[in-house]
C-alpha cells in the first residue's frame, strides 16, 4: 500500500508538471542576410505571440538557394532578393501568400515601388527593403573620385577595395560598366563582362558583403560595392561615408519575406510578416537597420537622424541609374557558370 500511495503520488505530480509547463513555445526559423533585423523587434515579436524565434544568416542569394536546394529544411521564412525568389517559387521552393492575413500589408505597402517589384501581386513575397547598389567611399581616402565602376581598376586602392559577393550584383555593374543591359543574357556579353571583373579582381582585397562595410567604417577599405542600407550603417557611424550610384547606372532590388513550402509554421510566419508592417515596428526596425521599408507611413515615424540622412532619401535622379534585376528562367545558369569561372581562376 505504502509503494501504491508514494507512486500514485509521483503521477500526481507529473501531471501537475505537466499541466504548469503548458505546450513548448513554437520556434519561428528564418533564415535571412546578417545585420538585417532588430533585435528589439524579433523580442517584442517573441514576448506578444509568446513564441521563439531562431536566425541563421547568410551571405548571398546563391548561397541561401544552394543550401535550401541540397535539403535544408526546417526553415518557415526566408528572405531571398526578389529575382531568387521567383525562381524559388517556380521550382516549389515557396509557399503561396495569404494576404487576408496580412492587413497591415494591404495598408501600408507604398504602391509608389509597385513598378519595382517582380511579384505584383504578393502571390509569393512580400517587400522587406529596397535597396540601390552602388559604391561606398571614404572621401579622405580616395582622391579624384569619379563616380564609375571603372574606380575598382585604380591602382592607389589595391587590395583596399572590395566587390560584392553576389554573381548577379558584380556581374551585373561589369555589364553596366560595359553599356549593356544588366540583365543580358548574350553570352558574348556575359563572357566579356567575366572578363572585366576578372582585371577588378586583382585589385580587390576580396569579394564580401558584410566584412566590407565594417572594413570600410574602420578605414582598411576605402572603398566598396555595396547596398545603400548598409552604407546608410556606415554613414551613421562615420559621417563622411559617402554612397554613391555610379554614372554607368547601378541596380535596385528588393529583398522580399517569403514563407518555405516546408514550412510547419505558416500561421505564425504570417503573423510575423504582418508585424513587421505595423509602422512604429517597421520604424524602429529602419531606425536600427538603415534601409528603406516600403511602408507609407513608417518612414514618417524613423528618427530624425535617419530623415536627414542623403542616402536614405537618395534623389530620385539617382534612383532612375538603377535597373532592377529580372529572373532570367533558364539563363540564370549562364550567370551561375560565369561566377564559377570568376571564383576559380
Amino acid at each position: 500500500m505504502k509503494h501504491t500511495l508514494v507512486s500514485c503520488a509521483f503521477a500526481l505530480i507529473a501531471v501537475v508538471c505537466l499541466v504548469s509547463c503548458g505546450k513548448p513555445k513554437q520556434t519561428l526559423h528564418i533564415y535571412n542576410w546578417g545585420d538585417y533585423l532588430a533585435d528589439s523587434v524579433v523580442e517584442q515579436f517573441e514576448k506578444e505571440f509568446d513564441c521563439k524565434v531562431k536566425i541563421d544568416v547568410f551571405d548571398s542569394n546563391e548561397a541561401m538557394y544552394a543550401k535550401l536546394k541540397a535539403g535544408a529544411g526546417g526553415y518557415d521564412i526566408i528572405v531571398p532578393s526578389s529575382y531568387m525568389a521567383k525562381t524559388m517559387y517556380e521550382q516549389g521552393m515557396l509557399s503561396d501568400i495569404d494576404m487576408t492575413l496580412l492587413p497591415n500589408v494591404k495598408k501600408y505597402f507604398d504602391q509608389s515601388y509597385e513598378s519595382l517589384v517582380l511579384d505584383k501581386d504578393m502571390s509569393y513575397t512580400v517587400p522587406y527593403f529596397v535597396s540601390f547598389t552602388g559604391i561606398g567611399y571614404d572621401p579622405d581616402k580616395v582622391k579624384d573620385f569619379e563616380p564609375s565602376w571603372r574606380m575598382f581598376e585604380r591602382p592607389e586602392i589595391a587590395k583596399r577595395c572590395s566587390l560584392l559577393n553576389d554573381q548577379r550584383e558584380t556581374i551585373g555593374a561589369a555589364l553596366l560598366t560595359l553599356g549593356y543591359d544588366v540583365n543580358s543574357t548574350d553570352q558574348a556579353q556575359i563572357d566579356a563582362a567575366v572578363e572585366l571583373v576578372n582585371k577588378w579582381k586583382k585589385n580587390i582585397a576580396k569579394f564580401e558583403v558584410d566584412d566590407a562595410k565594417r572594413a570600410l567604417a574602420t578605414g582598411e577599405f576605402y572603398l566598396i560595392h555595396n547596398y545603400s542600407g548598409d552604407m546608410i550603417q556606415v554613414s551613421m557611424e562615420k559621417p563622411t561615408i559617402k554612397f554613391v550610384i555610379p554614372k554607368e547606372g547601378g541596380t535596385v532590388t528588393f529583398d522580399c519575406f517569403a514563407i518555405t513550402s516546408t514550412t510547419q509554421n505558416s500561421k505564425l510566419a504570417h503573423d510575423f510578416i504582418d508585424f513587421m508592417y505595423r509602422p512604429e515596428i517597421s520604424a524602429e526596425n529602419m531606425d536600427e537597420i538603415g534601409y528603406v521599408s516600403p511602408n507609407t507611413e513608417a518612414v514618417k515615424l524613423v528618427s530624425d537622424e535617419m530623415k536627414n540622412n542623403p542616402v536614405f532619401n537618395l534623389p530620385p535622379v539617382e534612383r532612375a541609374k538603377c535597373k532592377p534585376l529580372l529572373d532570367l528562367g533558364a539563363d540564370n545558369e549562364k550567370y551561375t557558370r560565369a561566377w564559377d569561372k570568376i571564383r576559380e581562376e
